[in-house]
């Protein structure tokens, strides 16, 4: 697979969605982008204060992994990032689906 998208929906506990989004913009994405990672998109959903949305670009699959290794297997993530994390969303009812644009699509 060429260039795609990786479509990130999660779920939020309750009352946390502020928490979530300063950490997000403030460490997560950061981190991820200082890694490498290309970051599309960070969403709420009007009217929905427990889903959470992002995209992310990768050139290939093997991109994908590489950048997946680089972030998740990092001590940085294990120790700092993911316990705050767990915290904050129900992992168990992440959602990950990846895109391909189509030819009119504006991001690509």
């Amino acid at each position: 697979m060429k260039e795609f998208f990786e479509l990130r929906t999660y779920k939020i506990y309750p009352g946390k969605m502020e928490e979530w989004i300063s950490f997000m913009e403030e460490i997560i994405i950061p981190f991820q982008i200082s890694k490498g990672m290309v970051i599309n998109g960070s969403f709420t959903v009007e009217g929905d204060k427990k889903t959470y949305i992002w995209i992310r670009r990768f050139n290939s699959k093997a991109d994908k992994e590489k950048l997946y290794t680089e972030v998740y297997e990092s001590d940085k993530w294990k120790n700092e990032i993911a316990p705050i994390v767990a915290k904050l969303i129900d992992r168990e009812a992440i959602r990950v689906v990846n895109l391909k644009s189509t030819r009119l699509s504006v991001i690509k």
